[in-house]
């Protein structure tokens, strides 16, 4: 990576409409697409004196930074909340990525002193009990959430002494995100702080304030996106000293670096999906490659995933192609034979179907045949039955949709959930995350083709039910899809829509109540892959959260601010 400085832009999004779908098309001015490819040179080339400067003045900081975290670790009797605020800073700061190991070792000990003595339970401050728990949680370690009862009357009620403590009331909300299934007591704190916040949030004066408690409710460690949020922190950490500057210095540097990189990755991408030419072939469908790229960006946030995230974007691409021929466009008879030849695998089972049909069909061909032969080469390994195998379930699931409103019917809502859970596209996403990453199956993670482990079902559930939700139809789809919400109240007459989509909302928090216990040590996994597997949890709000003219402002304005708006330094 590289710093840029320079003032040429290799695309605009400021450019492009916000206006629903024409938003997410990357221009396909080849003059525009041949600079922002020489531009990706050049931040490649080390020989730039500029970039390379930039470069090296991020890396200074790096090191004055690796130098505060090692510091740390090498102090026995360090003060365990010094080393704590650290991590939570560079974590939200996005630059964790850069310091691995320091983090590991720092909360590896605070671990080993908790099972040992249960030594941080016994601090008094509420915030510094959250704030180790939460940590420790995020970084695979059980810790019981009995740790909070202290905080309770005699009732059994959490002390409402803690009204005035606002800093705690905040890092306890932000520890409740990572409950799990049966743990009641995180369930009071969530409900607890978050009234008592928005009571505070609404009477003060103070803006600043009030916008930390705001963000807090609204965007929580835990469930948000590092790489959207970083910019806050920068502009709630102006004007600090000492070792929180440093790192403020570094992220912003890292930004810019990161922003360039990003840039450059969706110079490629619009030169292959304009050397693809399915937006012209199939011009009924979605043509949003910004919209697919920004799913792989945030699915693999590590700068070093470059290629990973342009080949990830390219299956994304046909889950969004493969769909709308299922809901928009082709007919029962069409998609049955469609299904049948992806599921052989066949060219010499196209024969009866339309052209448009054969030209999606020799495209996710290809793709998933280069993408096989990219990870053979680079791992050793080749994923192609397996992808394959992802590619008919989810065709299979599209086919399934698409017999029920073809034949009118009404399915129970539990087989509906079933049968979206595997059409969301997630299980496609994160199979081929797997292999990118350079995973093999093993005995262990057999079912994650096969089957669907709940690193893969529950940020699928969160997703389908997340889109169930929502009050608008996509941008730019007209399409045939039923709803959990729809089916429930077919089933119970007497359920209101807002009981429903209570119940809709309490599936979502369980759904991540399942996620966060899968994320904990041991797992299958590496932590790569988990926090794939969670940060397409965490987009799942920005993707459904369209406004009234059909499209995602919360979205678009986060793109604009990673991908186009540097951080000033």
């Amino acid at each position: 990576m590289a710093l840029s400085t320079s003032n040429t832009k290799p695309f605009s999004l400021t450019s492009l409409s916000s206006s629903n779908r024409q938003y997410w098309s990357i221009a396909q001015d080849p003059t525009l697409a041949s600079s922002s490819l020489q531009n990706a040179d050049n931040y490649r080339n080390k020989d730039d004196n500029t970039s390379c400067f930039g470069v090296q003045h991020a890396n200074k900081y790096l090191e004055v930074c690796r130098n505060v975290l090692r510091n740390v670790v090498a102090e026995e009797e360090e003060d365990p909340f010094e080393g704590l605020s650290m991590i939570d800073t560079v974590q939200r700061l996005n630059i964790d990525y850069h310091f691995q190991e320091e983090i590991e070792a720092i909360l590896r000990r605070q671990y080993v002193r908790y099972i040992t003595h249960g030594e941080y339970g016994h601090h008094d401050e509420l915030h510094v009990v959250a704030l180790h728990f939460r940590l420790l949680r995020q970084q695979g370690y059980y810790v019981a959430p009995d740790v909070f009862n202290k905080f309770k009357d005699e009732e059994g009620k959490f002390n409402k002494e803690l009204s005035g403590d606002i800093e705690g009331l905040m890092a306890l909300y932000e520890a409740s995100q990572l409950n799990m299934e049966g743990e009641d007591v995180l369930d009071e704190a969530g409900n607890f702080c978050e009234q008592l916040l928005n009571a505070w949030e609404k009477d003060r004066d103070n803006i600043n304030h009030a916008r930390v408690v705001g963000n807090t409710l609204g965007h929580p460690y835990h469930k948000s996106l590092a790489s959207f949020m970083a910019k806050e922190f920068f502009d709630n950490s102006q004007g600090s000293s000492g070792w929180l500057n440093d790192f403020l210095q570094l992220a912003k540097m890292d930004f810019n670096i990161t922003q360039s990189m990003h840039q450059m990755e969706i110079a490629q991408i619009s030169k292959w999906w304009g050397d693809l030419g399915l937006a012209n072939e199939l011009k009924f469908a979605r043509n949003q490659p910004l919209k697919w790229y920004i799913c792989s960006m945030v699915c693999l946030v590590d700068p070093d995933l470059s290629e990973e995230r342009v080949e990830l974007t390219k299956p994304i691409s046909l889950i969004y192609i493969i769909d709308d021929i299922f809901d928009v466009h082709g007919t029962l008879e069409e998609l049955t034979l469609f299904t049948e030849a992806i599921n052989k695998w066949d060219f010499g089972a196209l024969d009866q179907l339309p052209e448009y049909m054969k030209i999606c069909f020799k495209a996710l061909y290809d793709i998933t045949e280069e993408i096989s032969q990219k990870i053979y080469q680079k791992h050793g390994s080749n994923p192609l039955d397996s992808l394959r195998k992802t590619w008919a379930s989810l065709c299979n699931a599209f086919l399934v949709e698409a017999q029920w409103f073809a034949l009118g019917q009404s399915p129970k809502s539990k087989d509906y959930l079933e049968n979206a859970i595997v059409s969301s596209g997630v299980h496609v996403v994160l199979v081929h995350t797997f292999f990118l990453l350079g995973q093999r199956i093993t005995e262990e993670t057999e079912d994650l083709v096969e089957n669907m482990p709940g690193i893969i079902s529950s940020p699928a559930t969160i997703l389908r039910l997340w889109d169930d939700l929502g009050s608008a139809m996509d941008e730019s789809q007209d399409g045939r899809d039923g709803s959990y919400i729809e089916y429930y109240m077919k089933e119970h007459q007497d359920c209101s829509i807002k009981e429903a989509r209570e119940k809709v909302v309490n599936m979502i928090s369980d759904a991540w109540k399942r996620l966060n216990k899968d994320c904990l040590s041991p797992n299958l996994f590496p932590a790569t892959f988990t926090k794939a597997s969670l940060n397409i949890a965490r987009m799942v709000p920005l993707l459904y959260n369209y406004d009234d003219n059909h499209g995602l402002p919360s979205l678009e304005e986060h793109v604009k601010s990673v991908l186009y708006e540097s951080a000033s330094l």
